[in-house]
Formats: C-alpha cells, structure tokens, sequence
C-alpha cells in the first residue's frame, strides 16, 4: 500500500477561482495532487486556474458550487471522486466579507454573509466528515481579525470565529481516522478581497501592522495550507494558525 507520503492525492478547494484559494490550488497541483477547483459563480476565472495547473503539468477539473447548497456541494465531492477516485484534501476558501458598524449593519447583508461563512463551512465539513479517505486532511480559513476585533468587523469576525470553533470540534469528532482538521486565520492579505473599497491610506496603515511590514500575499496564506495538509504537517491538528506576519 502506498505511505501519505507518496500516495497521489486529490484536493478540493472551494473558493479557487481568486484569491487565496486560486494560490492554494496552484500550490498543491504543483506538489502533484489532482484538484478540483471549486467555484460560485465565475466559470472563466476557474477555467483560468484548471488551464494554468494544466499547462504546469498537474491535474485539476473545475466544479460550480454554492457552500451553503448541500446538493451542489456533494456534486463538488462527487466530481473528484469519479474523476480521481476519491478526495484526500478539503480547503474551504470560499468567503464573503460585509463590513459596517454593528448600529448601521444591514441584517439581509448579516444573512447573506453567515449563509455563505458559517451554514457553508457546515456544508462542507459535513460533505467532507462523509467522504474523505482516511489519512488525510482539511483546512478552513477564518481570518486575524477574530483576533484583533477590530471596529466594523463584527459580522464577519463572528462568521468566522465560528468556522475556528468547528474545525475544532470536526478534528475531535473523527477521532480514529487518521484525519487533521484545522484552520488558517490570515491577516491583512493582498487580495480582492481585501483590497476592495478601501482607499490607499487604509491599505498602507494596515501594511504597517506586523513587524514584518507588509500585507501578506495569497501564496503565504497558501504555503501554511499546503503545509498543514501534506505529511510534514500532519501531527497539527484542531488548531487555528494567525498567519498575519506577526500582527498582536
């Protein structure tokens, strides 16, 4: 039988398309699992992923999928499965970030944003709890600002604060399995993501937060996930990493 350490794997990454999870899916076809790039709803930028992994050599299929729809989401699993045999690795990147003022906050928006972070990550942990082959792993990502608490982040940082306490209770429930769960938690990271609607003198002031002096990069955010979900890093387990440069 092949070890975790040779064992061609498959991967799914939910939020591949941009972002940290567009990094992470190049990272880990690049270590030579197969990837199933998941995505919501921009079919061109996930075949933009699926042809650049290819083109390196590696293997990966794209799959539309909503997190918070239990049938797309097992359709995503059933992809990889048929595709490759079966899923070894789960990243759910997928995220959506609303920032107001607790007093001007938009409870629609509340929803929306906690249908997507909190209801999608059960999906997707409980898709992965199901089907994911022994000896393997999943990583969730949350965010610093859990953390840092910082003003106008208060419904994202409670959708994510609960993603943090659910990766660690998945890791304790599958007890047995040989299967680590835990979570990434960035900080300030040069993205869409992050960098949209805020003005340059926001983005500069946060760049200068960690001692290191800058904002982190999708490939930072990605090395700790490639590293936590590939042998070297499998005795880490039910812990949340701040990967922010070293933001107090």
């Amino acid at each position: 039988m092949l070890g975790r350490e040779t064992m061609a794997r498959v991967a799914i990454v939910t939020g591949g398309s941009r972002g940290i999870g567009r990094a992470t899916a190049k990272q880990l076809a690049a270590r030579g699992d197969a990837v199933v790039v998941g995505y919501a709803g921009n079919a061109e930028l996930a075949d933009e992923v699926v042809a650049e992994i290819t083109a390196a050599g590696g293997r990966a299929v794209a799959g539309r999928a909503d997190v918070a729809d239990e049938k797309e989401v097992a359709a995503l699993f059933e992809l990889g499965e048929k595709t490759y045999g079966g899923i070894d690795v789960v990243v759910n990147s997928a995220g959506i970030m609303t920032l107001s003022p607790i007093a001007d906050l938009d409870l629609d928006a509340l929803d929306r944003m906690h249908r997507t972070n909190i209801r999608g990550t059960f999906v997707v942990l409980r898709e992965a709890a199901r089907r994911l082959r022994d000896g393997g792993s999943v990583v969730t990502v949350s965010t610093s600002v859990v953390g840092l608490q910082l003003p106008a982040y208060a419904g994202y940082a409670a959708s994510k604060a609960a993603v943090e306490a659910t990766s660690l209770i998945l890791a304790r429930e599958l007890r047995g399995r040989d299967i680590t769960v835990n979570t990434v938690a960035p900080g300030p990271t040069a993205t869409s993501f992050f960098l949209d609607g805020k003005d340059q003198e926001t983005i500069d002031r946060m760049a200068k937060q960690p001692p290191l002096e800058r904002l982190g990069t999708p490939e930072d955010a990605a090395a700790m996930i490639s590293f936590l979900t590939g042998p070297e890093g499998h005795w880490i387990n039910g812990q949340t990493i701040r990967s922010n440069g070293g933001i107090i």
